[in-house]
């Protein structure tokens, strides 16, 4: 079964964005391979917030390789014809993506939606690359209200720029 992993860069007192929604923190790292963390997902799922800012920064084209699903209430399928939205996501749903994919799905970002993944027992792995700085305030990693979730890490590697990349498995399953 493909895995649901949740990857993302989080400021070292806990925040996936600035108090703006701002990333300019996040320190590119040359020992990072992207194509090589790319190469690893056909599907990739996030929120709408999460889209608008990809998209932005990134451009439509980085998407062109991997299958895009949108988590959101807001977005019209009609005006993004290249991607899947989601208006509520279910166990169905995510179910769903896992038998299409042939690959792993990447979480993008959004607290919200790692929370609501999270608290359905479907985010299978949690990848934070910790990066040296601290904000002060922001999005958070995990929004409340939250649950408390078992995890057994699984790996962790230390970049020349103090980035720390920790890999956390989640210890609960979906029934």
């Amino acid at each position: 079964m493909k895995r649901l992993r949740y990857i993302v860069a989080m400021s070292l007192d806990g925040y996936i964005a600035g108090p703006k929604g701002e990333y300019d923190w996040i320190i590119p790292d040359p020992e990072v391979n992207f194509a090589e963390l790319w190469a690893q997902f056909d599907t990739i799922l996030m929120g709408r917030r999460t889209y608008d800012v990809a998209r932005t920064r990134l451009g439509e084209k980085s998407f062109a390789h991997v299958k895009v699903v949108i988590a959101s209430r807001t977005l019209k399928a009609a005006e993004h014809p290249n991607i899947i939205i989601l208006p509520d996501i279910s166990h169905t749903d995510v179910d769903s993506l896992r038998a299409r994919a042939n690959q792993d799905i990447w979480l993008m970002g959004g607290g919200d939606l790692f929370r609501t993944l999270l608290a359905m027992n479907e985010v299978d792995t949690i990848e934070v690359s910790v990066m040296p700085v601290l904000l002060g305030g922001g999005v958070k990693l995990l929004p409340e209200p939250a649950h408390r979730a078992a995890l057994k890490l699984t790996g962790h590697k230390l970049y020349r720029s103090g980035i720390v990349t920790l890999t956390y498995e989640s210890q609960v399953k979906r029934a």
